[in-house]
């Protein structure tokens, strides 16, 4: 039997995060034996899967998900959860990506400028929208 404390520390997490993990419901709040909550070894196995999934990229409610299903019979909806996530992940290193080249340009541009105007600041006033005034 495991103390918050000695959980937290086999798991490398705080305690602060086994209690909010508690409060969303991804591990159990344990009874109480006189001023001490005892966890057992299978909350310390729930909490490393829950770390190694989330060092995966996974989001806490496809990890709550993960937890509900049965790995023999919701092979399937397990392989639809970390396609959806890879899909994610790789919208975001587009969008990454993207931003890299926007900035490598502007630091071209600004190292290659002959105007007084820094082309950088330039281009940030020149992507804000002029504030709308209204009609009279």
């Amino acid at each position: 039997m495991l103390t918050i404390g000695k959980l937290a520390k086999q798991a490398g997490v705080s305690n602060e995060t086994i209690r909010y993990y508690q409060r969303i419901g991804l591990l159990r709040i344990p009874e109480s034996t006189q001023a001490y909550r005892y966890y057992q070894e299978n909350d310390l196995e729930r909490l490393l899967f829950i770390k190694r999934a989330k060092q995966a990229g996974l989001q806490l409610n496809e990890i709550a998900e993960l937890l509900a299903l049965d790995g023999m019979q919701d092979k399937q909806r397990v392989r639809e959860v970390i396609k959806n996530r890879l899909h994610e992940i790789q919208h975001r290193i587009d969008e990454l990506q993207h931003l890299q080249h926007r900035l490598s340009t502007w630091i071209d541009e600004c190292e290659h400028s002959t105007n007084a105007d820094c082309p950088i600041l330039q281009a940030l006033n020149d992507a804000i929208p002029e504030p709308k005034q209204d009609s009279i």
